[in-house]
């Protein structure tokens, strides 16, 4: 039986664990071996210590730890709650660089900001991209823990700017962020509005080409800048989802 979200919510917080499966009360689960290790060796918790579970997916329970030990962590789940979607979801559609490790700091600040979904953009000045997925994944699944979070953001594959375009083409709220000149484009802070579903593209390192810019307003994304300074496409996905965040501060 699933209890009350808003109850649960103000207990005090436990320590938090991803569980990739089925979370059902009155259950037994094992954790990963990296959660067993960390719950033995670093929290030294013992059998009948209380931790929170996740699946990332909205739902939540209390677990109760019956065996603790290095590589192994069996946790019985009770209190299952579940945490629905909130009206404004960001869908962050954004060029990676070749540089593994800046692309692995957005994965993790953009989690920590709530982002719905992230899309790696194949843009024409796309720079070429090993795409880690199982690291990744990983590194999600540590920012969703990390910031409290019930869902985790989807990642997708690389995907073609048409394909990405056609992808979200039934969202109203839609954006890309360039610095093509000649081009029109207006402060994204000044057309973001807030419980509103909104598509983000940002381009590469060279940025969006002229006719690609041309062909997102094409599909009905607004024009839009990031401010005066010149940005790293990292930053300028940062910006863009911490102003988004800060102007849902508080709404559901």
């Amino acid at each position: 039986m699933l209890h009350n979200f808003h109850y649960f919510c103000n207990m005090p917080e436990l320590h938090r664990f991803y569980y990739n499966g089925t979370l059902e009360e009155n259950t037994t689960v094992t954790l990963d071996e990296g959660s067993a290790k960390h719950i033995w060796q670093v929290l030294r918790m013992q059998p009948d210590d209380k931790i929170r579970v996740t699946d990332g997916k909205g739902n939540t329970a209390v677990g109760i730890i019956t065996t603790a030990e290095r590589y192994k962590c069996d946790v019985l789940l009770t209190q299952p709650e579940f945490a629905p979607k909130k009206e404004h979801l960001l869908h962050l559609c954004v060029a990676f660089t070749k540089n593994n490790s800046r692309n692995e700091w957005l994965l993790e600040k953009a989690t920590e900001l709530g982002v719905s979904s992230i899309t790696p953009i194949m843009a024409a000045r796309s720079e070429k991209v090993h795409f880690r997925h199982d690291r990744w994944e990983k590194l999600l699944t540590s920012a969703l823990l990390q910031s409290q979070q019930y869902y985790m953001p989807e990642l997708t594959d690389i995907m073609p700017l048409a394909d990405v375009l056609k992808k979200y083409c039934t969202i109203n709220s839609r954006f890309v962020a360039h610095c093509v000149e000649g081009k029109e484009k207006k402060p994204l802070a000044e057309l973001l509005t807030p419980s509103t579903e909104t598509v983000i593209l940002i381009g590469p390192e060279g940025d969006f080409r002229a006719d690609e810019v041309s062909l997102c307003v094409s599909y009905g994304y607004k024009s839009v800048s990031l401010g005066n300074q010149r940005l790293r496409t990292e930053t300028a996905a940062i910006a863009a989802c911490a102003y988004y965040n800060m102007i849902n501060d508080g709404k559901v």
